[in-house]
């Protein structure tokens, strides 16, 4: 009987299960909780979303978007839960995290060709092999993928937003919407005015931060940058990124703010908002003491605070191919953010790709090879020799897909066209 092993159970290990599972492949899925945590997760079910509660765009001029599209034409489990476990999020994809993750495991453990066991792994098996131990693998499975990627230690870090509670939002300084009126009001949008964002930027930037060994500006992924270091590098930095206002008229005066921070929905309830764009390592009194300065956040109850943490990732380039396969030992291939990829969709769809070509390998069945043309091909191909100079994480972009080939005008038009591109790709392949 033709089996894989699977080594973790976070977004890129489901799905690379699953699609394993789906055609045919008895798969043994290893994960460590509860036996063993790391320092960023608290739940015992699988695919824990310990950042955001968001998947970003929804929308195919977009493209997290498209990559999205893709996954649920080509039978996504994490695409099928996330969407059963929406919650309001204007144009974006955000999920009810417990529930998503509660129905990700019950599937899985539902399949009957998924074995889970328990534990940690501390020795590459043999047979067919994927690590999807994640960017905080440590240990004895580290040192593991160290002997095999001498390359491996690059890292970067990354940064986790606070929770508050919806009731302790004072709402008279506050309002529900999406920016540009897009979709429901489903944003929290709490207004600072030039006196008050100018004083939280000066106490944001010279908040103590907690301690962190080899913590530096340039080790931060541009794509998590806490507040702080954004803060840091100009007064408007913040005005001009997760704070913008541009798009959200204050119903209250009629006109846009200075600056606006925003709170998503974090659970189907809707009781717990997260920080939009508020990763942070500050120590746990500071983000009370500085972030309370913002005027509908005077009395805030927060039920999480920021954490940061080290992510590792492998110098994929030199080590992977275009099925993720390690190139000195192809009978192991890796999944998810370890890669390189970057967000949740990301690695969720670095596993199914895994997935899809390592079931059609033990089934003695020819690759798919995804064409670049493709989200989900051009990430896998960037990821294993298309960057140029050092490699750093990468999120899905449209500027990694071959342009068209003809005029389009207006940029979402040329989007809408290289995704309308991608998606018949992806329905003539039937992988």
């Amino acid at each position: 009987m033709m089996g894989a092993t699977v080594i973790g159970a976070g977004l890129a290990g489901c799905e690379c299960a699953w699609q394993l599972a789906q055609r045919g492949i008895d798969v043994t899925l290893y994960e460590m909780k509860p036996q063993k945590r790391s320092p960023a997760h608290v739940s015992d079910n699988f695919a824990e979303l310990v950042c955001s509660n968001s998947l970003r765009s929804d929308e195919l001029t977009n493209a997290v978007g498209l990559l999205k599209e893709e996954m649920r034409r080509l039978g996504s489990l994490i695409m099928s839960c996330a969407d059963a476990h929406k919650v309001p999020a204007g144009g974006a994809l955000a999920v009810d995290r417990e529930g998503f993750s509660r129905a990700v495991t019950e599937r899985l453990r539902a399949h009957p060709r998924v074995t889970v066991v328990c534990g940690e792994v501390t020795k590459i098996p043999g047979g067919r092999v994927v690590i999807a131990t994640g960017p905080l693998t440590d240990g004895a499975m580290a040192d593991e993928i160290a002997k095999l990627c001498p390359d491996s230690g690059l890292h970067f870090f990354d940064a986790v937003a606070p929770i508050v509670t919806l009731e302790s939002v004072d709402m008279a300084s506050a309002w529900f919407a999406s920016r540009y009126g897009k979709g429901s009001s489903d944003y929290v949008n709490c207004p600072m005015e030039r006196d008050e964002y100018a004083a939280f930027v000066t106490e944001l930037a010279s908040a103590r931060e907690a301690e962190m060994h080899g913590f530096e500006d340039s080790g931060v992924f541009e794509g998590c940058m806490p507040v702080e270091v954004m803060a840091r590098r100009g007064a408007d930095t913040l005005r001009y990124g997760p704070l913008k206002p541009v798009g959200l008229r204050d119903p209250k005066t009629g006109r846009e703010p200075w600056a606006v921070v925003q709170l998503r929905m974090d659970n189907a309830e809707g009781t717990l908002y997260n920080m939009v764009g508020f990763q942070t390592h500050l120590r746990f009194p500071e983000q009370k003491r500085v972030f309370s300065m913002i005027p509908a956040l005077k009395n805030a109850e927060f039920v999480r605070y920021g954490v940061m943490h080290r992510n590792t990732y492998l110098n994929s380039p030199k080590l992977l191919d275009r099925y993720y396969r390690l190139r000195s030992d192809a009978r192991i291939s890796f999944a998810g953010q370890m890669t390189g990829v970057e967000g949740y969709v990301e690695s969720a769809a670095s596993g199914m790709l895994v997935g899809i070509e390592t079931a059609r390998e033990l089934l003695g069945e020819p690759p798919v090879d995804f064409p670049r043309e493709t989200a989900i091909g051009a990430l896998a191909l960037y990821v294993s020799g298309g960057s140029v100079g050092d490699f750093q994480p990468m999120n899905i972009n449209f500027g990694i897909i071959p342009p068209l080939g003809y005029r389009v005008r207006g940029k979402r038009n040329k989007n809408a066209a290289l995704s309308e591109r991608s998606l018949a790709l992806i329905d003539r392949l039937h992988p």
